[in-house]
């Protein structure tokens, strides 16, 4: 530091050393004592972890996260780049000093540093220097903002969304013309709970609502939903997952009609993306006639998936990760299911577009998904005309080890094992050691070839 710094530095450390009362002589110095080892923090994260919110538990995570890696920089890589004596306390009252303190410090401050990481500053109480306390404030925040190198930000804050190709349907006022197929068998249900297909009485009491009976297939009730919605000129509902929206897009492709989706799976993947988590965002959609256009992938002439589709271990990979990522977030969950799927898997043969390939998984998705890791979040776009393709090769050495270290540092992007591409199509002819494929939640025996590609038109979708 410069000497006119080093006075600035000392100016700054009377003054503070100058103020409060015979209050701060007894809460300032047990509170630094508390900041020790990171003890405060590490409460924080457990009232987090345990206040049953989610966005709370994710924070506590990236909290944690940003501790250790402040602490780490700052208590050995600060440590070792600067030995310090600490202040010299003449003239500060001995009730707001700390004892038990080695005679050196650290520049930047590793406490200020773990802090600042977990959205705190460190108060400063005599142990540090003013400088050591903001320089270890710039190392937490720099902690903070790595953690998003390696758990990207979803939700609002995450930056704005690409504009969508916005279209108009019909607006229907209480669901006049609205005809609802209403899929008792989706989703897990909640016991004591109003029904799905109450709820969109109560919400839209002028909508019809059809729910398969016995033995009536699902395709069925649809068709003919869709038969009476195209001579009210009227639209198609569905609440269900993913796999009987699904249903539903084909049979109201077919028909040209738009369709109001109501999210009544377990993950709802496809309602989200439009922007209908939740019911009433479907309703305010209807009532105003706003939707989004989006594209129909086909595997086959009778294969249609509006997410994903996928060969290999991805399935599994898939339903562990949606297993935990409720506990510990989507990215560390696809981690930690990386790790129980990869050394239990076994390689396949597939030729994709005549090239014959040796992969661990293969993944396509209908829209190019964000961010291009392991982990597909989210799609800002639906109608790109373009498919995700991700593969994990098998043909070089240690690939499934090498995969999970780049996965776990940050650096798939440059992986030689990971490769990600957008297309238009793609032809495969699975060998007889790629076992099943899956698609949209549903799995099947995977034909002697396929060509991913997309449908002819897509659909008018509801979206507020």
């Amino acid at each position: 530091m410069t000497n006119r710094a080093v006075a600035l530095d000392r100016k700054l450390f009377a003054k503070v050393a100058s103020t409060g009362g015979p209050r701060a002589e007894r809460v300032l110095p047990c509170l630094s004592e508390a900041a020790d080892h990171g003890k405060v923090w590490g409460m924080c994260a457990a009232l987090l972890a345990t206040s049953g919110d989610r966005a709370a538990r994710r924070g506590a995570l990236r909290g944690s996260g940003a501790l250790a890696i402040a602490s780490l920089l700052g208590n050995t890589l600060g440590k070792d780049l600067t030995r310090r004596r600490r202040p010299d306390l003449t003239g500060v009252p001995r009730g707001r000093r700390l004892t038990r303190l080695p005679h050196t410090t650290s520049f930047p401050s590793g406490h200020a540093a773990s802090a600042a990481a977990f959205a705190f500053s460190r108060v400063y109480t005599g142990v540090h220097h003013p400088s050591d306390v903001l320089a270890g404030v710039a190392l937490g925040v720099g902690a903070a903002a790595a953690t998003c190198h390696w758990w990207p930000r979803t939700g609002p804050d995450a930056g704005e969304p690409r504009e969508r190709h916005r279209v108009r349907v019909p607006a229907l006022p209480g669901g006049k013309g609205l005809y609802v197929v209403v899929n008792r068998h989706s989703g897990a249900g909640v016991p004591g709970r109003q029904s799905s297909a109450d709820r969109i009485r109560a919400l839209l009491p002028r909508a019809e609502i059809l729910e398969p009976g016995d033995g009536q297939e699902l395709t069925d009730v649809l068709r003919t939903a869709a038969r009476s919605a195209e001579r009210e000129g009227g639209a198609l509902g569905v609440c269900g997952g993913d796999g009987t929206v699904g249903a539903a897009a084909v049979v109201a492709r077919a028909r040209s009609l738009p369709l109001a989706v109501f999210a009544g799976g377990t993950h709802n993947h496809f309602a989200k993306d439009v922007g209908v988590a939740e019911f009433t965002d479907t309703v305010r959609a209807v009532r105003n006639g706003t939707a989004i256009h989006a594209d129909l992938a086909t595997a086959s002439p009778r294969i249609t998936f509006l997410n994903t589709f996928s060969l290999g271990a991805y399935p599994e990979l898939v339903r562990l990760r949606e297993r935990w990522e409720k506990r510990v977030g989507k990215p560390v969950a696809s981690l930690l299911a990386l790790l129980r799927v990869l050394p239990a898997a076994r390689p396949f043969t597939v030729t994709a577009d005549g090239r014959p390939q040796r992969l661990w998984l293969l993944f396509a998705g209908n829209g190019v998904y964000e961010p291009a890791g392991l982990v597909p979040l989210r799609r800002p776009l639906l109608d790109e005309g373009l498919l995700d393709i991700r593969t994990v090769s098998a043909e070089r050495r240690l690939a499934r080890t090498r995969l999970i270290a780049a996965a776990a540092l940050g650096t798939l992007g440059k992986s030689r094992v990971y490769r990600v591409r957008h297309t238009r199509s793609l032809t495969l002819t699975p060998g007889t050691d790629a076992g099943s494929i899956a698609y949209d939640g549903e799995a099947t025996d995977a034909p002697a070839e396929l060509t991913l590609g997309k449908g002819s038109g897509g659909i008018d979708v509801y979206s507020p």
